[in-house]
């Protein structure tokens, strides 16, 4: 009788860990960062710089409308960008 409640224990343990990690879910990541990655992938690719638009609604920080310019070696110029690694600055770490 004890195995038994043993075992009923253990499969009930398993069973809501099992649930708590399947409601786990990947965070999700904006449309402006993922704009920046393609124009950043497709600067390495084409071998040519790749300007990028801020996102529609973001204020302005000067009269140039270009945020971020990524250049072919994958490093980025502009206030949206990490000049050295070409990540988005709100980027997650």
């Amino acid at each position: 009788m004890e195995l038994i409640v043993v075992v009923a224990m253990l499969g009930l343990g398993v069973g809501v860990t099992g649930l708590a990690f399947g409601s786990l879910r990947l965070p999700r990541t904006s449309v402006a960062i993922v704009a920046l990655q393609r124009a950043r992938a497709r600067a390495i690719v084409s071998g040519r710089p790749v300007p990028t638009e801020p996102p529609a609604g973001a204020p302005q920080r000067s009269s140039r409308r270009v945020a971020t310019l990524f250049l072919p070696d994958g490093r980025a110029v502009g206030p949206d960008a990490d000049p050295l690694t070409g990540a988005p600055i709100d980027a997650p770490r």
